[in-house]
């Protein structure tokens, strides 16, 4: 039987939680864009009171590493885990908020490969929800992030896709620059993901 000095301090693993079903929330939210006759602007308004959300989390957490003798894991990889997770949502409300700011939803259709991009990231953001909880027990991890990584190269190929489409001449120049901001910003959502399960994997190697 293993037996560890560190303390099974409840408080991380539920701040973690938190912030992965915020992630939830802003893909859902992203979802909603593509619904015909939605309220774009209080669809990006919703995504900044998520993201303000997922703020006050990252600094409860990293008040809480300060306020801690001995943390659960590696002080390290909790601050770089917390970040991650709020990295990731930065991300996701920076698309919300170009595709208002630009009126992009005003276009006839979105393109195929951006509406891939997002089910993606809502397939990741679900993974991460419910693989937070199991950092307590450092089980049954394994799989979340291997599939993570594959759907982050699943969004790599989408992405690459978007970009043939984009300069194929189907969208006029200055659309064209607006999609491709917007399309960077979730590709990197997708790599983002993808590092915050490279984090798991190594703090559970580490924690084995």
């Amino acid at each position: 039987m293993k037996f560890s000095f560190r303390p099974n301090e409840g408080a991380f693993y539920e701040l973690f939680t938190s912030a992965a079903h915020n992630l939830v929330r802003g893909t859902e939210l992203l979802n909603e864009l593509a619904l015909p006759g939605v309220e774009v602007q209080s669809v990006s308004e919703r995504l900044t009171e998520v993201e303000h959300d997922s703020d006050q989390i990252t600094h409860e957490l990293f008040k809480k590493i300060n306020s801690t003798f001995i943390t659960p894991f590696d002080r390290e990889d909790i601050y770089r885990l917390g970040s991650q997770l709020d990295d990731v949502m930065d991300h996701l409300e920076a698309v919300g908020n170009l595709l208002y700011l630009y009126g992009l939803t005003k276009l006839p259709s979105l393109p195929r490969e951006m509406h891939e991009l997002v089910n993606v990231l809502d397939q990741q953001a679900k993974l991460t929800a419910e693989a937070m909880p199991r950092l307590k027990t450092m089980k049954s991890l394994e799989d979340y992030w291997i599939e993570c990584n594959r759907l982050e190269n699943e969004g790599d190929q989408a992405y690459r896709m978007l970009l043939v489409r984009l300069f194929s001449g189907e969208y006029d120049a200055l659309t064209v620059l607006k999609m491709k901001e917007v399309a960077d910003e979730l590709e990197a959502a997708c790599d983002a993901f993808e590092h915050v399960a490279n984090t798991v994997e190594t703090i559970a190697v580490k924690e084995s």
